[in-house]
Formats: C-alpha cells, structure tokens, sequence
C-alpha cells in the first residue's frame, strides 16, 4: 500500500493528516453546505481545495511531494467521500425535522415521502 495510497513511511500518518484531520474537516464542510441550503456542487469545490490543503499538511509537516497529481488524487477521493457523506447526512436530518409531515427517514442517510393517509 506504501507508494500507491500513501508516500510517508507510516501509513498512520496518512491515516492520521488524510482520514482523520482531513476527513473532520470534510465532514464539516459537507455539514455547513447541507445546513445553509447550497448545492451539491459547491460542495465539491470546496473539498477539492481542501484536498490541496490536506497535500499541503503532508509535504510542510512531513515532507511529501506537494505537486503530485497521484497524491492529490488520493486526497482529494477521500475527501470527497466523508464530505459527500457529511453532506447527505445533514440533509436528511434537515428534511426531516424540517418537512417531518411529508418525509419521513430511511436511514442515516435517506429519507422518502411518508404515505398519504386518505380516507375513502
């Protein structure tokens, strides 16, 4: 796995910068976009820069390749993930706490309009 997900000698080190701080880190802007009732694809503008600040940390702290298209890819793919799920997470909790007579949830990350109950 050393050389194709990460360059660093430890793979906890890249657990550490990429999953962990970069991935709160997507997981809050995921949060911030739901909540504020932006797009999707502003969403993805955001964490790609982020996955530029996430290389960033690799190569000050712990002397990465700072241009590496590789690297950066593979940032930005986890990023893109959490932030996604962040993003999907937050938005079914909004519709349905705030639309609750018309969606209901499906799971952490769905929700579907509830039935309609008619009478006749």
């Amino acid at each position: 796995m050393q050389g194709i997900l990460y360059e660093e000698p430890s793979i906890w080190l890249f657990l550490f910068v990429t999953v962990i701080l970069g991935g709160a880190a997507a997981w809050m802007t995921g949060r911030a976009i739901a909540i504020t009732w932006r797009p999707f694809w502003q969403l993805l503008v955001y964490l790609l820069i982020l996955a530029a600040a996430v290389r960033f940390i690799h190569f000050a702290l712990f002397g990465g390749t700072l241009l590496s298209v590789h690297y950066y890819a593979v940032d930005a793919i986890v990023v893109l993930i959490i932030g996604a799920l962040g993003f999907q997470y937050y938005r079914a909790r909004q519709m349905t706490t705030q639309y609750r007579w018309l969606y209901e949830r499906t799971g952490p990350f769905g929700w579907k309009e509830k039935a309609s109950h008619t009478n006749g």
